[in-house]
Parts: C-alpha cells; structure tokens; sequence
C-alpha cells in the first residue's frame, strides 16, 4: 500500500510518500519512497502580520499542486494532509483552504497544538527503547514546540507550547511563554528519572547530521551546548558557508538549539536521540491503522 502524508507547517511545507508491507508477525515496514520539503516560511507572514500574504498563499498553492502530481506518479492510494502553527494562527486560514480545495482537491486539517503532539507520538519511537528509563519527544517547530513524556509503557503528557524557531527570530515569545514552559517540565518531568530525550525537527537532524554521530547513538545536551555557543557568534553568512546550509536552516537552527537546550536542562536530561522523523511519519502510520481497520470492516461485512 502506498500511502502519502503532507506536513504545511511554519517554516516549509513537506511531502511524505511511504510504501507499506507486512513483514512478519504483523510488523509492518515504512519504506519511504520520495520525501521533498519546500521552504515556505509562512511563519514569517503569520507572526508578523496575523495572516498569509497573497504571494505565499500563491507559492503554497503551486507547492501542493507539485505535490499532487507526485502522488500520480507514484500511484498514492490515500493521503492524510495538515497544517500546524502558521495555519492555526492566520486570520485568513479558512479562506486559504477553500483556495486549496477548489485548485487541487486536497483536504487540509489545520490541527491543534495537542493533536499534533499525538502525530508525533505515533511514530511510537519509545516503545523500541529501554523499559527502565523514560523518554521525553521533544519536536521543535517554527510556530510551536511539542513535548511528551513517555514511561513504563504509559503516556505521561502530551503539551504544546507556542515557542517555535521563527516565533523567536521575530521576537513573537514572551518572557511569561518561557517561564510557563520551563515551569510545566521542572513540574511534570522531574518525577521521572533517569530521563533521556527523543529530538525530532529539521534543526535537530542536521545538528546530528555535522555531528558526525552514528546512527543510534545520542547527542549529549554539553555537545549541544558547544554547538549553540560556536552558531550563534557565527555571521549568518560564514555560517552557510561553514555548514553548508540552506537559508531557510541557517537563521533557525540557533533558535531551535535554544529550545533543545531549555527543555532539556529542565528536564534533567543529558542526552537526546535523533531518530529522525517528524510529524509526516505519525501521520503515515495513523492512515495505514485507519486503511487497515477500514479493511477489515469491509470483510466483516
């Protein structure tokens, strides 16, 4: 079964093409066959201005109609499609999607701040790690961040918090938004340790990627440190040449590094895995669970 899931969120817009199989004793596999991320940056309207500019709005269109003719080419049987932090703070949101709607068929759910924590908790990234320990999903974004807290087999909290990568760029977060968030995980997270953090995001992977690390192994929160220390007194040009990075990863990976780092030294935790996946790979699983109940209902009847 091949199965797509479109990501719009603050800084690009992603699509996920996945094909699935059973394995063996009902292990499935998730073989990604095409994943392509476009720069959006709707933030950057959103959280300056309230709404998305008709040139955005344009792009963001183009962008899905590019998308849809993927999914042709490689034959996607059903898809699940989402917008995140810009989408849910436009004032002209409902308008955008009707747009999209008529121009490409897709139907785009904006979701909350707690759904998308669910997606990202999908991924089920924990369950593969130890019993005695607990784990905390840390998934930076750029209009929110979202943290889990998983122990013994159990969800202790899933929370959303509007503090995101481009929110910080264009000073959008709060002193009393960072005293809350720092407040919730001391409160929440501290009864459960040893505690070892899961990082999904962009910014996170490619922190991983330079940091040269084998696949599996985490990065300790000191090496984050060290990283945030050396970007952040980098001119934003030596650091593209530098790292080799995009524009649109350059200015937002110090910002994101913040983030890692707070919740992190709040949460006790010193290292961090980076499996990654994001929000587009929850997705993917969720629709395959809702195909195959779906399936088996058929022959039900």
């Amino acid at each position: 079964m091949i199965l797509a899931a479109i990501d719009i969120g603050s800084n690009a817009a992603r699509l996920l093409i996945c094909e699935t199989s059973i394995y063996k004793d009902n292990v499935v596999d998730y073989t990604k066959l095409s994943l392509v991320r476009i720069p959006l940056r709707l933030g950057f309207d959103v959280f300056d201005n309230g709404f998305v500019s008709d040139t955005k709005k344009h792009k963001l269109i183009e962008t899905l109609k590019a998308y849809r003719i993927l999914m042709n080419i490689y034959g996607v049987e059903a898809y699940k499609a989402c917008a995140t932090s810009a989408m849910r703070d436009a004032s002209n949101s409902k308008e955008i999607l009707a747009e999209i709607f008529a121009e490409t068929g897709f139907e785009i759910k904006i979701i909350t701040g707690q759904e998308e924590a669910n997606i990202i908790y999908e991924t089920h990234i924990a369950e593969k790690l130890s019993d005695n320990k607990s784990y905390l999903y840390i998934d930076v974004g750029g209009g929110s961040t979202e943290v889990t807290l998983f122990s013994d087999n159990h969800t202790i909290f899933k929370e959303s918090f509007n503090i995101g990568t481009i929110r910080l760029l264009h000073e959008k977060v709060t002193n009393e938004q960072w005293e809350h968030m720092k407040w919730y995980i001391k409160t929440y997270a501290r009864g459960y340790q040893p505690l070892e953090a899961i990082g999904t995001g962009g910014n996170i992977n490619k922190i991983f990627s330079i940091s040269k690390r084998k696949e599996g192994r985490p990065l300790p929160l000191d090496l984050l440190k060290d990283y945030y220390k050396e970007l952040s007194f980098t001119p934003l040009a030596e650091r593209k040449h530098l790292y080799q990075f995009r524009d649109d990863r350059a200015d937002v990976i110090v910002p994101a590094l913040q983030i890692y780092i707070s919740v992190m030294r709040w949460a006790l935790a010193e290292e961090i895995y980076v499996p990654k996946i994001g929000l587009a790979d929850g997705l993917i699983k969720i629709l395959y669970s809702e195909r195959m109940a779906a399936k088996a209902g058929k022959v039900e009847v």
